[in-house]
C-alpha cells in the first residue's frame, strides 16, 4: 500500500465511521484515531510521510472554518468570560504544570523544552470537543463554552510553543520580548482575518454563481492562515476572524440555493478532513512504537505522569473558575452561558480532549537547535505528546458518553422549543406586516388577500405547531395533509420528467450541457 491508496482508505473511513458511530453511540473522530491506530500496527501500511509543518496549515483553516459556521460572533461576545478563563488562562497553568513535571521526571529536559511540551499538549480539540457534545445532546450552554474553548486555545498554546520552540534552538529567552510577540501575533491576525472576510464578501457578490462563491469559501480560510503567518501573526486567529466576519456579513436571506448548497459542502469537507485528521493521529502509533523500543517502561512512566497532571490539572481549575464565574455571572443582567452544576462542570472537565493540533505541533518540533547540536529529548517530547494525546482522545472519549448518561446532563429541550415559538411567531408576524405593506400599494382581490393571510399563519404554525388555537390547528393539519399529498403526486411527476430527460442524454446528438441545464431546473423546482 503507498500513501495515495492510504489517503483513499482514511477517506472512505471518514465517510463509514459517521454512521457507524451514531449506531455505537461513539463520536467518529474517536472511531477514526482507533482505525489509524489498527493501520499502523500492520505490515503492509507505509508510515506517514508527511513534512509536520504542513499538517496545520492543510487540516485547521477547513475545520476552524465548518466550527465557526455552526456559531457566531455574539455568543463568544456572550461567554467571553469563561472562553477565556479556558482558552487563555487554563492554557497558562497547563502549561506551567506540565512543564514542571515534565522537567523534574525527564532526565536533562531543558526548562524551555519543557515549556514546548507543555504548550503543545495544553488545548483541547476544538473538533472532538464540538463532535462529542453534538452527538450526545449537551446543554447548549455546554457546547457554546467547548466551543469557543476549542476554537480560541490554539491561539494561545501556539504562540506559547514557537516561543519556546525559540528559546530552544537559539538559547536565548525574553519575558518581555515574548510577551510582545504574543500581542502583535493577535493583532496582525485579527487585521488580516478582518480585512481578508471584507474583501471575501466584497468578492463573493461580484460573483454571484453559488458554485463560485462557495468555491471562495474554501479557499479564503487557507489564504487567511498562510498570509497571517507569513506576516507572523497567528495563523488560527486569523481563520477565525475571517470566518466570524463572513458568516455575520454575508448572509442573504433570499439566497436560499447558496445557503443549502454551502451547507451540504461543508458538512462533506468537514467529515472528511476530520476522518483524515484523526486517522492520522491513529498512524503515528508507528513512530511512538519505533521510539519506545527497548524502553517502554520508562516512556509509559512519564507519559502517564504528564497524562495525570493535564487531566487532573483541569479538573482542579475547573471549580474554583467556574464557581468565580456563577459569582460575577449573578452580578450581571444578561444572560451568560456557564456551568449550572457540579454535573454538568464534570462533564466538561473530561471533554478536554487533545487531538490535531497537539500532533502538529509535536511533530513540527525541530530536530536540530541554531548550533547544529540535536534538538534535546525530542523522541521523548514526541512520545509523551502521543500518550497524552491517545489517553485523553481515546479514553475520554469513548467514556464520555458513558458520562453523560450516567450524570443524566441532557439539553434544555423545553427552553430550545420556546425559542423555536418565539421564532415562529416572530416569522409569521414579519409575513403579516409585509403582506399588509404590498396590500397597500397593490389591490389584491379579497380572496386572494386572505389566502395569503392564511400562508402567513401557516409559516409560523409549520415552524411550531402549537401556535395556531384548536380549530385552527386541525385546519392547518387537513391543509398540511392535503399539501403533501399534492406534493407527493407532483414528486412522482418530477421524477417522471428527470428519468425522461437523463434518458435523453444518451441518445444520438443530445448535448449533455443542455441536458444538465434542464435538469437543473427540474431539481431546483423539486426543493420548492
Amino acid at each position: 500500500m503507498d500513501q495515495l491508496a492510504l489517503l483513499f482508505v482514511l477517506l472512505l473511513g471518514a465517510v463509514v465511521s459517521v454512521p457507524v458511530g451514531d449506531r455505537l453511540g461513539l463520536p467518529a473522530p474517536v472511531l477514526m484515531t482507533l482505525v489509524g491506530m489498527v493501520l499502523a500496527v500492520l505490515p503492509f501500511v507505509p508510515n506517514v510521510n508527511i513534512q509536520p509543518d504542513l499538517i496545520l496549515p492543510a487540516l485547521l483553516p477547513p475545520l476552524l472554518y465548518a466550527a465557526v459556521r455552526r456559531t457566531s460572533w455574539r455568543q463568544f461576545a456572550a461567554n467571553k468570560r469563561p472562553i477565556f478563563l479556558l482558552a487563555v488562562a487554563l492554557v497558562f497553568v497547563t502549561t506551567v504544570c506540565v512543564a514542571a513535571v515534565a522537567h523534574s521526571i525527564v532526565p536533562g529536559l531543558p526548562v524551555a523544552a519543557a515549556v514546548a511540551l507543555g504548550a503543545l499538549i495544553a488545548p483541547p480539540d476544538p473538533v472532538a470537543a464540538t463532535a462529542v457534545a453534538g452527538q450526545l445532546g449537551l446543554p447548549r450552554r455546554l457546547v457554546s463554552i467547548l466551543e469557543g474553548e476549542g476554537l480560541f486555545n490554539d491561539v494561545t498554546a501556539i504562540v506559547l510553543y514557537h516561543v519556546a520552540i525559540a528559546a530552544v534552538v537559539s538559547g536565548t529567552f525574553s519575558p518581555w520580548q515574548a510577551g510582545l510577540d504574543l500581542v502583535l501575533s493577535a493583532v496582525v491576525a485579527v487585521a488580516v482575518g478582518l480585512a481578508l472576510g471584507w474583501g471575501a464578501n466584497r468578492l463573493m457578490d461580484l460573483l454571484e454563481d453559488p458554485t463560485l462563491q462557495i468555491g471562495m469559501t474554501l479557499l479564503v480560510p487557507y489564504a487567511s492562515y498562510v498570509l497571517a503567518e507569513e506576516l507572523h501573526g497567528s495563523g488560527v486567529l486569523a481563520v477565525l476572524t475571517t470566518a466570524l466576519f463572513i458568516s455575520e456579513y454575508a448572509a442573504d436571506p433570499d439566497d436560499v440555493l447558496a445557503r443549502l448548497a454551502g451547507h451540504t459542502f461543508w458538512d462533506i469537507v468537514d467529515t472528511l478532513v476530520t476522518g483524515v485528521a484523526f486517522g492520522l493521529i491513529g498512524l503515528e502509533l508507528h513512530n511512538a512504537i519505533r521510539t519506545a523500543v527497548g524502553r517502554w517502561g520508562e516512556l509509559l512512566g512519564w507519559a502517564a505522569a504528564v497524562v495525570a497532571v493535564v487531566v487532573l490539572v483541569r479538573l482542579v481549575y475547573l471549580l474554583p473558575a467556574t464557581w468565580l464565574t456563577k459569582r460575577l455571572h449573578a452580578k450581571r443582567d444578561y444572560d451568560e452561558e456557564i456551568p449550572m452544576s457540579w454535573r454538568e462542570t464534570v462533564v466538561m472537565w473530561w471533554a478536554g480532549m487533545r487531538g490535531v493540533a497537539s500532533v502538529a505541533l509535536a511533530l513540527a518540533v525541530p530536530l536540530r537547535t541554531e548550533d547544529g547540536s540535536p534538538f534535546p529529548d525530542r523522541d521523548e517530547i514526541v512520545f509523551i505528546a502521543f500518550g497524552v494525546i491517545m489517553a485523553t482522545l481515546v479514553l475520554q472519549g469513548l467514556t464520555l458518553p458513558w458520562l453523560v448518561r450516567r450524570l443524566g446532563v441532557r439539553a434544555d429541550t423545553d427552553r430550545e422549543k420556546e425559542f423555536e415559538r418565539d421564532l415562529a411567531v416572530r416569522a409569521a408576524k414579519a409575513a403579516k406586516r409585509r403582506l399588509r405593506e404590498i396590500e397597500e400599494v397593490e389591490e389584491l382581490p379579497e380572496e386572494l388577500s386572505e389566502q395569503m393571510l392564511r400562508r402567513a399563519f401557516d409559516i409560523g404554525v409549520r415552524i411550531s405547531p402549537d401556535l395556531g388555537e384548536e380549530e385552527r390547528r386541525e385546519a392547518h393539519l387537513q391543509r398540511a395533509r392535503r399539501l403533501k399529498r399534492v406534493r407527493r403526486i407532483q414528486g412522482e411527476m418530477l421524477s417522471a420528467a428527470r428519468h425522461e430527460v437523463l434518458a435523453a442524454r444518451s441518445e444520438p446528438g443530445a448535448d449533455p450541457e443542455v441536458v444538465d441545464r434542464v435538469l437543473r431546473h427540474l431539481d431546483v423546482r423539486s426543493l420548492r
